[in-house]
């Protein structure tokens, strides 16, 4: 494999390359277009917040996908998408706490180096570390204020890597090599159906989101500028056709979006498909698996989006969700017409393919990626145990279920925290509107008694963000209104069994079906509810009030939660991605850990106690049990939780509960 290296001189852009030999008319083909898109260095399949194994990520099992699929297509190429070397523990290592030497490849580029990846693209996130880090780890000299042109070339991938809508102030010419073609030797069939060899020239171009502009303003400000999808690729793909490109395959990191084109819009993949001269689309930037049948997210539902078949307004397009869990292959089949290759669009296939397995286990990775990478590897679980701020009180979900929010209060002012900026930002659109967030105690023993967060007064180390943000989930925000909200709360409350209050005997209040994790709860000083168990589910959120004033039909809001219950996740009514109005590039996670080091130091009067909801007081009968760890009714009592009573150590269940009461009166 060779490709041209295309220097941008305006207004021209000069190519050199030896001529591809030219195949007899009738020739087919048929080649394997792979992607991978979001690693957000997850190179391996390995959890350092929860400093545990984690099979359903990884490239090192992506890597067991690509074997595959270079089996089935001897013709193949391999690309990435971007947001690569940003977004888990090993890339803050490489990047902040023990910063990459400039003869040193960062740990994702040596194992895409090793598997062989014949381009990629820039994403958001390839920004987040500034300018001068990102000049160095991808082995470019960036003429730009801030970053010193004239210091050695650094290591970078073995691999080109293109970006054509983000351009220096300083030059007004590509921060990146706009595109390159890449001269793939491929075996076709001529029309008498023998093998021939010949040359396929593939161009490559990649786009990034302008909203860089604002995401990074702090490092991108008065130093890039940044041009729309759509007029760039109008400008570069007619000269890549003039440079003997073959096919055009578009590597645009970021998702569909059919509202009225705008140079600065976020997802503008739906425009960009019209642009004449593309074969494929390579997207990403949305953490979603595309094609998908059963997608109920807007944006693979537009007119034009065939969600099936995987095309893009009849383009070929495939985004292959984030983390190295899917891995996006294009079949496209090709045919000579004497003159130049024609893709056939109705043999061609698109497929989003999964590392987890019809059986729900995953592919094994390659062990080879494991030991490529093992010195960083380990060097990162030693920088995960590592502080990024205290707290004054025990944050925990033992009493989670009867109104302890030590373990979510911290979440949710992290997400409320984060979309108010992100609005401020980038939406104006919402800026007068109420931003709340949901959030729910992930843990609640439904593993054993051990399965509740507790996160110790003392020092918080990254890892201790896993214990309260257990899932790798996106932060999402929706916006609904106030009768949504309370269908929102009313849904959650199933949480609850129907109390009985005449019953005598001991009622359980735990619905132990309904997961914990749907359980979502609102710690605001602006909201309150009741929630009566003793009514039917759906008719249980009593008084609910906004800055002590009831919320009816007329109130809007946007409430921060994640990508699994804004598109659907938990069947909450109304909740099936058509609400979804920010879609942030962050992962939920990742919002609290930034929060925490923020704040450096919580307490438990400003980030343990806020509490928007109650249960309604009834006197009942008889005793109302629920069951947790034992010995731990100090920690209920520190909640405020007067009506909690322990009243045995053990439940008799064998399984290690204790059994305690709610006394609802109080």
């Amino acid at each position: 494999m060779r490709y041209q290296i295309c220097i941008p001189v305006l207004p021209l852009m000069f190519c050199a390359a030896a001529a591809a030999a030219t195949p007899p008319k009738g020739a087919t083909a048929v080649v394997g277009v792979m992607e991978t898109t979001d690693l957000h260095s997850n190179v391996l399949g390995y959890d350092y917040f929860k400093l545990a194994p984690e099979p359903s990520l990884g490239l090192d099992r992506t890597a067991s996908l690509i074997a595959q699929a270079r089996r089935e297509f001897p013709n193949n190429l391999l690309f990435d998408n971007g947001d690569t070397i940003q977004g888990s523990a090993l890339a803050d290592y490489q990047a902040l706490a023990n910063p990459l030497k400039c003869e040193q490849t960062l740990a994702i580029y040596k194992v895409m180096n090793r598997l062989a990846y014949d381009g990629g693209g820039i994403g958001n996130h390839e920004f987040n570390y500034g300018l001068a880090y990102l000049s160095q780890v991808t082995g470019n000299r960036f003429e730009v204020d801030g970053v010193d042109a004239s210091k050695p070339r650094c290591a970078g991938p073995a691999f080109p890597q293109v970006l054509a809508n983000v351009y220096s102030i300083k030059t007004a010419r590509p921060l990146f090599a706009p595109y390159r073609i890449i001269d793939k030797q491929i075996t076709a069939t001529d029309a008498d159906g023998k093998p021939v060899t010949t040359t396929l020239k593939v161009g490559i171009i990649g786009f990034a989101p302008p909203t860089i502009l604002s995401w990074d303003k702090r490092w991108l400000e008065g130093k890039v500028y940044t041009e729309g999808l759509r007029e760039t690729a109008s400008k570069f793909i007619p000269e890549m056709r003039a440079q003997g490109a073959d096919l055009v395959v578009a590597i645009s990191h970021g998702g569909l979006d059919d509202s009225t084109y705008a140079p600065s819009m976020e997802n503008g993949n739906w425009h960009l498909s019209k642009v004449p001269g593309i074969d494929a689309m390579l997207i990403g930037h949305s953490h979603l698996p595309f094609p998908n049948a059963a997608s109920t997210v807007p944006q693979f539902n537009l007119p034009g989006v065939d969600k099936v078949k995987g095309l893009v307004n009849g383009v070929p397009t495939v985004m292959a969700n984030l983390w190295g869990k899917h891995l996006g292959v294009i079949g496209l089949h090709l045919s000579y017409d004497g003159q130049r290759w024609v893709v056939d669009r109705s043999k061609t296939t698109v497929e989003a393919r999964a590392a987890q397995q019809a059986d729900k286990s995953f592919v094994a990775p390659d062990p080879a990626i494991a030991a490529l990478v093992a010195g960083e590897h380990e060097a990162t679980i030693r920088y995960v145990k590592t502080p990024v701020g205290a707290t004054d009180f025990r944050m925990s979900s033992y009493f989670a279920d009867v109104g302890d929010v030590t373990a979510i209060a911290v979440v949710n002012q992290a997400q409320t925290e984060y979309v108010a900026k992100y609005v401020k930002a980038n939406l104006p659109q919402y800026a007068a509107l109420p931003v709340l967030s949901m959030a729910s105690p992930f843990k609640g023993g439904s593993a054993g008694v051990t399965d509740y967060t507790d996160v110790k007064a003392g020092s918080l180390a990254l890892n201790n963000a896993a214990d309260l943000y257990l899932y790798p989930n996106s932060l999402y925000a929706v916006k609904v209104n106030g009768g949504e909200l309370k269908a929102w709360l009313e849904h959650a409350a199933g949480r609850f069994n129907t109390i009985d209050p005449d019953l005598a005997t001991p009622q359980e209040l735990i619905n132990t079906a309904f997961p914990t994790y749907n359980f979502d709860a609102i710690t605001s000083k602006d909201v309150s509810y009741e929630i009566d168990v003793t009514k039917v589910p759906g008719q249980r959120i009593k008084n609910l009030r906004f800055r002590d004033k009831p919320v009816n039909a007329s109130n809007e809001f946007l409430v921060a939660t994640n990508n699994y219950r804004a598109s659907g996740g938990g069947g909450f009514p109304g909740l099936d991605g058509s609400k979804t109005a920010v879609a942030a590039p962050d992962a939920n996670r990742e919002v609290l850990i930034a929060y925490i080091k923020d704040v450096r130091h919580l307490t438990r009067a400003q980030h343990g106690q806020q509490r928007s909801w109650r249960f309604a007081r009834v006197r009942t009968a008889g005793p109302v049990v629920f069951h947790s760890a034992p010995g731990l009714l100090p920690l209920a009592q520190q909640a405020g939780l007067a009506n909690v009573s322990q009243v045995r150590a053990d439940d008799g269940m064998g399984k290690g509960f204790a059994l305690y009461a709610l006394d609802l009166s109080k």
